[in-house]
């Protein structure tokens, strides 16, 4: 009675290892590489490449078995933020010339190598955004906009590299 329970405890855990929050699939990897993603736009916003990084490491790290090293994974990421811009979007109807709200975008170029699985790399550019009002004063809010863009932008890289849809 003990060794049936105990080998159907043993099988029940084993079923539970291969579940993903993200639905995704990592196949045979164990390790991930990300470089550091220099901003290479116009407009250069000196943290932006840190919280970038740091942002995308931190979503293979939570939400997937993965361990983060150095160099030389078994999925490895590198690339460069190429736009970075504010831009008016919204013109108020009361005031001509006055604008309602400003867009920030931020545009990063991937390159994915999957050594194991080198069919599934890729080489593509994700672009996100964020509106706000226009009498915000942009030093004010920019971190907390950099944070919600570069959250969305690893979300949208870990979904390409390993999402099953």
């Amino acid at each position: 009675m003990r060794k049936t329970l105990a080998l159907a405890l043993i099988l029940i855990l084993q079923a539970c290892g291969g579940y993903s929050f993200t639905g995704g699939d990592v196949g045979d990897a164990k390790t991930v590489s990300i470089d550091f993603f220099p901003n290479t736009a116009d407009l250069v916003k000196p943290q932006l490449a840190q919280v970038f990084t740091e942002k995308l490491r931190d979503i293979f790290v939570q939400q997937t078995p993965l361990e983060l090293v150095r160099r030389n994974g078994h999925m490895q990421f590198s690339g460069n933020i190429e736009k970075y811009t504010i831009q008016p979007i919204n013109a108020q109807a009361s005031d001509i010339g006055s604008v309602a709200q400003n867009r920030l975008t931020v545009e990063v170029n991937v390159i994915f190598i999957n050594t194991l699985e080198p069919d599934k790399g890729f080489e593509e550019r994700f672009s996100r955004f964020v509106d706000f009002d226009a009498n915000q004063d942009i030093n004010a809010i920019e971190a907390e906009l950099h944070e919600q863009v570069c959250q969305e932008l690893s979300e949208n890289i870990l979904n390409r590299a390993i999402g099953d849809w």
